[in-house]
């Protein structure tokens, strides 16, 4: 009713019910191991774009992969506008809601212009100011290749967010940025009250 068309599955692919980006989150808010005690609705956005699936998460080379791209990952706008289709049905809503995005920023594994060595800090600088700015609706015109051009993959959770928070007019607080030259991707911890 939204006019936002929204894929489905009949069955996860992992063993463990949801994949490592929706299980190290709940880990993280049931940091006692006492048992998470609200319903979880997991949203999956596809974030590994044409290339992804195909190298194995990076791990082949392009040239050892097949030709056939992967199916692509969903724009920056559609993600946005779907954050924003989000926010204004629970708006409607009587329940009380916590939206969760968990992603990495770049990934040094896919970022092909630092020759797969080290994340892309530039461009995740600049989504930081974005952020940090107020300018999150700005995440919506970033294009798809910007995104895997930067390794950023993951980011559509983070823009799907931002539609959501857009929608609501909150502001983000950054609670931490950490970056690295050493290790995969660039950490940012946010929250929109």
């Amino acid at each position: 009713e939204q006019g936002v068309a929204v894929p489905y599955a009949y069955k996860v692919r992992y063993e463990h019910g949801l994949a490592h980006a929706f299980i190290d989150t709940l880990m993280f808010l049931d940091v006692d191991r006492r048992g998470f005690e609200w319903p979880v609705i997991p949203f999956h956005v596809n974030c590994y774009g044409g290339d992804l699936i195909r190298t194995h998460g990076g791990m082949n080379p392009l040239s050892d992969a097949a030709a056939d791209q992967d199916p692509p990952a969903p724009s920056p706008a559609v993600c946005f506008d779907m954050g924003r289709a989000v926010a204004r049905a629970l708006a409607a809503s009587s329940w009380r809601v916590a939206l969760i995005a968990s992603s990495s920023w770049s990934h040094a594994f896919l970022t092909r212009k630092t020759h797969w060595l080290q994340p892309d800090l530039e461009s995740d600088r600049a989504r930081l100011a974005e952020l940090r700015n107020g300018d999150h609706a700005r995440w919506r015109d970033i294009t798809r290749a910007q995104v895997e051009d930067a390794g950023q993959h993951e980011l559509l959770n983070w823009v799907t967010l931002a539609g959501a928070m857009s929608e609501l007019g909150q502001r983000a607080q950054i609670v931490d940025w950490v970056e690295s030259y050493i290790f995969n991707s660039a950490k940012c911890f946010a929250v929109f009250h």
